[in-house]
């Protein structure tokens, strides 16, 4: 889509070092097959990960969004001072992006080695303002995140990013399987930070 911005960064914080959010790329492929290899992310994420193949699928679909203009997905690195990007750390993603439609979603994933960090508020919060900002012309003025309502980690990051609580959501299994949260946040929202 032209225009559309494909690198995004997030602040450093004291105790943590500037994000890079940028398109998946083929390259990826091993990374993310290690970084599925985690149970609690498997445990969360709707599509699994097993080999090189199916990462390479993955990257490849996501790469399709983008071009059709419907889901942005970003890979999330730490931005190390002596050589640029560092190691993948995350995934952050703005999907279901319709033109005309007043909403969309976002969906956030954190590497096991990343957790703690304060990763996935930041990519979510660098998304968000990029998100309001480039389809506010398009008419999104809201966006929404779903989690299962046990992953009270996610429930704190949307909580975090100002993502209201807006609903209780059914199971829908097999890619849904337990009960979940819809958060959403409109785009005048104020930022909450807790």
């Amino acid at each position: 889509m032209d225009g559309i911005i494909t690198r995004l960064t997030a602040a450093a914080t004291a105790s943590a070092p500037a994000l890079l959010l940028r398109p998946w790329r083929p390259a990826d492929a091993a990374d993310l097959v290690s970084l599925y290899q985690d149970e609690a992310l498997r445990r969360w994420v709707s599509t699994g990960v097993h080999d090189r193949a199916g990462a390479a699928r993955w990257i490849q679909d996501q790469q399709r969004g983008r071009e059709a203009g419907h889901r942005f997905a970003f890979a999330v690195s730490e931005v190390q001072a002596a050589c640029g990007e560092g190691e993948l750390v995350g995934h952050v993603v703005l999907k279901n992006v319709t033109p005309g439609a007043s909403s969309a979603e976002v969906g956030y994933w954190t590497a096991a080695h990343a957790r703690g960090r304060g990763v996935a508020p930041r990519a979510l919060e660098a998304l968000t303002d990029w998100a309001f900002a480039a389809f506010a012309g398009d008419g999104l003025t809201r966006l929404e995140l779903l989690h299962q309502a046990d992953n009270t980690a996610s429930c704190r990051v949307a909580r975090k990013c100002g993502y209201a609580l807006s609903s209780l959501v059914a199971a829908a299994p097999p890619a849904f399987p337990r009960e979940g949260h819809l958060h959403a946040r409109a785009s005048h929202a104020v930022q909450v930070r807790g």
